[in-house]
């Protein structure tokens, strides 16, 4: 794959890195990321640190991880006088974010996360962050845009699934900025949004067992044709009478699809399908 030039440096299509030099533009991102002197933060994917600086400036310390080790240079004379700021060469997918947090913030700093992701690995990361960062109080993530509307995604809405349903479980979603293709060099081929996800004291509504929630979540979108009384029976081996009866005990009718409910049914449903399987 060709690439492109950015000063001596080649930027790698397979990594997908488009980024942002534009400084008023970068101080509004900073400031849009929520963080505060009594903050210690975890970037993912700094690229030549453009938004590493402004956000050093604001928070107590800054661990960047970045997977490009030809950047690491670059990255350590660009922040060569934020002495707050540390980079690490790793992959976010292969790091464990609990232990290296732990490792470099202690216990009981603030943390807060602020990533610009290839888009290939978008749901990866969330996911993973919101699984393994469960004290992080916001990620502030530059996404697709086209992800960003599935962040914020309804009930009947083509993007509505899992990852929106997560997000929305667990933090309060906001679209922070719009960002056009224009703003990054080189431009990707679609526009982008700066999202804020900022986590719940509390989950936005109960859903009895944690891990039955998320087997349903991820069961009942599976096969998103299928209406959800088959997908509670291929997820859970239920029979369709026991399916077919949990619903009709919310005051649905047995033909409903998953993407017809709010994440409250869907939470109601994961507390009744937790008594159900209790009373075996």
């Amino acid at each position: 794959m060709k690439q492109k030039k950015h000063g001596s440096f080649h930027q790698k299509h397979s990594l997908g890195q488009n980024f942002i030099e534009d400084e008023a533009l970068l101080e509004e991102l900073a400031d849009l990321s929520l963080v505060t002197k009594e903050d210690c933060v975890l970037e993912i994917g700094p690229g030549f640190g453009a938004l590493t600086k402004p956000l050093s400036d604001r928070a107590k310390r800054v661990i960047s991880l970045e997977i490009d080790k030809t950047l690491i240079p670059i990255l350590n004379v660009t922040l060569e006088h934020h002495k707050n700021a540390q980079v690490i060469c790793a992959d976010v997918m292969k790091t464990n974010l609990s232990e290296l947090v732990k490792e470099h913030f202690g216990e009981n700093c603030s943390v807060r996360v602020a990533a610009n992701l290839p888009y290939y690995i978008t749901t990866d990361v969330i996911n993973k962050l919101l699984r393994e960062l469960p004290e992080a109080k916001s990620i502030a993530i530059m996404i697709q845009k086209e992800v960003g509307d599935k962040l914020l995604a309804g009930p009947g809405d083509d993007g509505y699934g899992p990852l929106a349903i997560f997000c929305q479980y667990f933090c309060e979603v906001r679209r922070a900025m719009d960002v056009p293709a224009a703003c990054f060099n080189p431009p990707p081929k679609v526009d982008s949004s700066f999202m804020v996800l900022i986590r719940r004291d509390a989950p936005a509504f109960d859903a009895g067992n944690e891990a039955v929630f998320q087997r349903l979540i991820k069961g009942a979108f599976a096969m998103r044709r299928k209406t959800l009384v088959n997908n509670l029976i291929t997820v859970f081996s239920m029979t369709r009478d026991d399916a077919a009866s949990l619903l009709e005990k919310m005051g649905l009718k047995s033909s409903v699809r998953a993407e017809a409910l709010t994440i409250e049914q869907l939470c109601e449903l994961s507390r009744e399908l937790t008594s159900f399987f209790k009373k075996d």
